[in-house]
């Protein structure tokens, strides 16, 4: 649909001159002969955009854009006026007028201003879409759950959300603790800054230096030029530093610093610069275990928590299973461009009896993968991977009289099978059970697993 304007003038010529040059510029263009007509117009059409004279009898232009605003305060307003009633056009700008041309002006004059403000106004819808979107996609309210322990994170966080104060979010690889970050960030007042994320596990300990505090250039082999670094980008924003609990010890005195001082200082740099950021570090951890063990400073672990919000482990919230799994169902089945399918009761009470030690992003890849490769419109048991048939069968054994498996002693077992079938390969482990490696050593330690045989030889 092309553009609707409004052209408000009471010399007849004027105006059909405007209806027929701006028609051929394929816009849909109307006429009033003065501000009464025009703001009976406005209130009954939707215009994108007003072209009025100044200077006409019983409603002045200046006037005719007070009474629009009434109606549409975002409507745009070009005004038209003599060269000697410029200091009036400045007055209509300062009341809102977008901008204003003087008589006699050239067409290619007010076809370049029209074309300006619709490309602005275009440009600021698209914005204002595009911010919605992120509203919706970073919403405390795609943190589904019943749980109360849920509903007390999303309390926590919109509250902390709304200060500077370092928030610490500790939970298990794959609970949202990214998601979660994002969301603090968008509804805080910081929501149309920069946020930046950096994992601080994933970069070796020189990278990561230079990622978070820049570098100078030539301060070692392959600095061709400056780097300002995440801290810097992230100013007037949020920075998130996930997996903090892998930060190397001069690291981890450098973060002290920045957060004491406010002050960054890139590697090779002679000068230091100011950052206003606000730090969300996240980590799944035992934090204070690595204090102990002297891997964590323990100033460090003070200054980051000051707010902490603890996501509970997927097992540990089996309605939150049953909440999530349909929801999981359409939102692949949409990404797919398929018709929505369902989840049979059998299925659904698999998928609330498994450990998850992936949490909700293992959850989510499951469900993704039945989608795909399920022909009918219904998920069953047998469209679930195999590896989820463990707990139906310790679910099972229930039934003949022996004791209820613990969600931790049903954890421990599946994670042994999916040691013993990877012949103890832990990185293929751990990206079968949906964690991370340090994740998975840890639940080694933890359940005091041994290696029950010598490993094969691949090239038998």
């Amino acid at each position: 649909m092309p553009p609707r304007l409004l052209v408000v003038d009471d010399e007849n010529s004027l105006r059909e001159m405007m209806q027929i040059m701006l028609t051929k510029e394929g816009y849909a263009v109307d006429t009033a002969t003065d501000g009464c007509d025009a703001v009976d117009q406005i209130a009954a059409n939707d215009y994108d955009l007003v072209i009025a004279d100044l200077k006409m009898p019983e409603m002045s232009g200046i006037e005719l854009l007070d009474r629009a605003r009434q109606t549409n305060p975002e409507l745009p307003f070009i005004v038209m006026t003599a060269f000697a009633s410029v200091d009036t056009a400045i007055e209509a700008l300062k009341k809102g007028a977008s901008d204003y041309v003087t008589k006699p002006f050239k067409i290619d004059e007010i076809k370049i201003t029209i074309q300006k403000i619709l490309g602005a106004r275009a440009l600021e819808n698209e914005n204002r879409s595009l911010r919605a979107q992120l509203d919706e996609a970073c919403s405390f309210d795609r943190m589904l759950g019943v749980d109360p322990r849920i509903e007390q994170v999303k309390r926590i966080a919109a509250q902390a959300a709304q200060s500077d104060a370092t928030i610490l979010i500790r939970g298990e690889s794959g609970t949202g603790k990214d998601l979660l970050a994002r969301a603090i960030h968008q509804h805080s007042p910081r929501r149309n800054k920069p946020y930046i994320a950096v994992n601080c596990g994933a970069l070796p300990e020189t990278l990561l230096e230079s990622e978070l505090f820049g570098h100078a250039k030539g301060a070692f082999t392959g600095a061709v030029r400056d780097h300002e670094g995440r801290f810097r980008a992230a100013d007037g924003g949020t920075l998130f530093l996930d997996e903090i609990a892998e930060s190397p010890l001069s690291i981890q005195v450098k973060l002290l610093r920045v957060l004491e001082d406010k002050i960054v200082t890139p590697v090779g740099a002679s000068r230091d610069y100011n950052v206003d950021v606000h730090l969300i570090a996240a980590t799944n951890a035992d934090l204070e275990a690595a204090v102990s063990a002297g891997r964590f400073r323990p100033d460090l672990y003070y200054r980051l928590n000051v707010i902490h919000i603890a996501l509970p482990p997927l097992r540990e919230r089996p309605d939150d299973i049953e909440l999530l799994s349909p929801y999981f169902v359409a939102q692949s089945c949409e990404r797919a461009g398929c018709p929505t399918k369902h989840l049979t009761p059998a299925a659904l009470r698999l998928l609330r009896q498994c450990p998850w030690p992936g949490n909700v992003r293992e959850l989510q890849n499951v469900i993704e993968r039945a989608v795909v490769l399920t022909r009918s419109d219904t998920i069953d048991v047998t469209d679930l991977p195999d590896r989820l048939d463990r707990p139906t069968a310790a679910a099972a054994a229930d039934t003949t009289g022996a004791p209820t498996p613990t969600l931790e002693s049903i954890e421990k077992a599946y994670i042994y099978w999916v040691l013993n079938q990877t012949d103890w390969q832990k990185s293929k482990a751990a990206h079968i059970l949906g964690i991370d490696n340090s994740t998975l050593y840890r639940k080694i330690t933890k359940y005091k697993f041994e290696l029950p045989h010598p490993p094969r030889d691949p090239g038998r």
